[in-house]
């Protein structure tokens, strides 16, 4: 008996579908420093082999928000950990529907080099800007189609949270 369930256990284990396991948040993504107001974050593209490697830190579709309290120093580390395609990265206002190609940024300073070219593999960048006006932005990658088929987290810049987060959220479009 205990064979047949140890089996049952791994035939079920196995039958489940790669899309349904929930992907994790990893707290090293983010660092922030309270008394500097500064906030940390790494920003992977093509951490996985989700959406055909268009995806930031494993997230599609807004599935990802990175939460900064407004007035604060945001440094965003970007890399390219996609081994085929370039990929860069903006801070967009949320519109319906999402853009095919770049657009000019909701926060100055926030996007990374070559963004409809996109940098290559490997390639990194920094983005640093100030958090702010108060509002809900996308993170989209601007390489022409990425953020339209999924490549996109979302950045609430907000005046409630004291410290800044990285929350999953349900994907309900660039809504």
């Amino acid at each position: 008996m205990f064979r047949f369930a140890l089996a049952l256990s791994l035939v079920c284990s196995l039958a489940v579908p790669v899309g349904a396991q929930q992907q994790k948040v990893d707290i090293t993504w983010l660092s922030f420093d309270p008394a500097a107001k500064t906030a940390k974050f790494q920003l992977i593209a093509g951490l996985t082999g989700l959406n055909g490697a268009l995806n930031f830190n494993g997230f599609r579709d807004g599935q990802l928000t990175l939460v900064i309290p407004v007035g604060w120093k945001a440094e965003i580390a970007f890399k390219n950990h996609d081994g085929m395609l370039p990929h860069s990265a903006e801070v967009i206002s949320p519109q319906t529907p999402l853009p095919t190609q770049p657009v000019s940024a909701a926060i100055p300073r926030a996007f990374t080099l070559k963004l409809a070219e996109g940098l290559p593999p490997q390639g990194t960048d920094v983005m640093r800007f100030a958090a702010q006006p108060a509002g809900e932005y996308l993170i989209f990658c601007g390489v022409p189609g990425h953020g339209a088929a999924g490549m996109w987290i979302r950045l609430q810049v907000s005046a409630t949270p004291k410290t800044p987060a990285l929350l999953l959220t349900p994907s309900t479009g660039a809504k």
